[in-house]
């Protein structure tokens, strides 16, 4: 009885002890869940290092997990600790917050799929030379956006002018798009042969490596008759036909108000009693070389059946109508277009973009 006594208290010391010791496992555990966050926390130090080898010395991952002997996963882990824990921090400055504000008002305003604002106020260029600048500032976003849109399966249609010539210049030629191109309406003779629209849809389908078909013709002819005779030759209709398939438009515009501030008028290609009569018809603006009202409808001119050009009604079905467009003196010609509906996508700075909202915002 007593071995047996001694033997119970034997197994009861020993279920005693792994009880204990059962339970002292169990506590253990709980310490370590306790500690797990701070276990698995990094050095702030080396968060910091990492952020600074990132950001300041443009070091690659790779290279900060050569330098820091830890992997470049671990490395893309610390520097995005480091903009959590605010170690980096990202500001865009109030000004150019301005223009993102600016695009946003407009794209919603004017139901447009898209909006670029050049900010030639905030980087100081409108002070520098005036609409030049701001032009050739305008141009290079432009010809950015197109490049990031077009495919092999557009027809891009072009028009003419000193904006267009700008835009031109800034292509990228390493991005090669095999696509068609072709122009919105006949030649201005007489004016600056790089500003012409054969000129330039050349141009353009020689730097994209794509094939363009161009209107042989002058756009602004003496009578209707002469006009439609034109029209009927085959190498003509064959351009016109390409009219249809145009899946992006881009154009700049010319303004008639509150000045003549058209290449038409500055190089004296419109006669005085051309212009007068434009005046008396209420232009305010043309785009492919059809000329519409502060309203954004077409005028009634006697151009209307005398031009070699893409109809308004049928420029207004592109699907994506890229206007750029830079200069407060041409906000009541963009105001109207976009009233008129020839514009999806507007390219222009951010003086004349505040300028079109102030207008519209007085008007109404």
């Amino acid at each position: 009885m007593k071995i047996i006594s001694s033997l119970n208290e034997i197994i009861f010391d020993i279920d005693k002890n792994f009880f204990i010791m059962y339970a002292n496992i169990k506590e253990n555990k709980r310490d370590v869940r306790k500690m797990e966050p701070e276990v698995y926390n990094q050095s702030t130090f080396i968060i910091l290092k990492a952020a600074y080898l990132y950001y300041l010395k443009e070091k690659s991952q790779n290279e900060i997990a050569e330098v820091l002997n830890i992997s470049v996963p671990t490395v893309s882990r610390l520097i995005k600790k480091a903009k959590e824990e605010k170690i980096v921090e990202f500001v865009i400055r109030d000004p150019y917050l301005e223009c993102i504000d600016l695009e946003e008002k407009l794209k919603k305003e004017f139901n447009l799929k898209d909006v670029v604002i050049a900010p030639n106020e905030i980087t100081g260029t409108a002070n520098v030379d005036t609409a030049e600048n701001t032009k050739k500032l305008v141009a290079l976003e432009g010809a950015r956006y197109l490049q990031r849109i077009i495919t092999e399966d557009d027809v891009l249609g072009i028009s003419w002018g000193q904006t267009m010539y700008y835009l031109i210049q800034y292509l990228n030629p390493c991005q090669k798009v095999n696509g068609k191109f072709v122009t919105m309406h006949g030649s201005i003779s007489g004016l600056k042969p790089e500003f012409d629209v054969r000129t330039l849809v050349a141009r353009t389908s020689m730097v994209f490596g794509g094939k363009n078909y161009s209107l042989l013709a002058e756009a602004l002819l003496s009578n209707p008759e002469i006009a439609a005779s034109i029209k009927n030759e085959k190498y003509v209709k064959q351009v016109y036909e390409m009219f249809d398939k145009i899946t992006i438009s881009i154009c700049g515009m010319g303004s008639f108000y509150p000045q003549l501030d058209s290449l038409l008028c500055k190089s004296k290609y419109l006669t005085e009693e051309e212009i007068s009569n434009l005046q008396k018809h209420n232009v305010v603006g043309d785009i492919v070389l059809r000329f519409f009202d502060k309203d954004g409808k077409e005028c009634d001119t006697d151009f209307k059946d005398r031009t070699i050009a893409i109809e308004l009604e049928q420029f207004k079905r592109i699907k994506t109508k890229i206007s750029v467009v830079s200069d407060v003196v041409k906000t009541h010609t963009t105001l109207a277009a976009l009233k008129g509906g020839f514009v999806d996508v507007l390219i222009t700075d951010y003086n004349l973009g505040k300028s079109i909202l102030q207008m519209n915002e007085a008007i109404a």
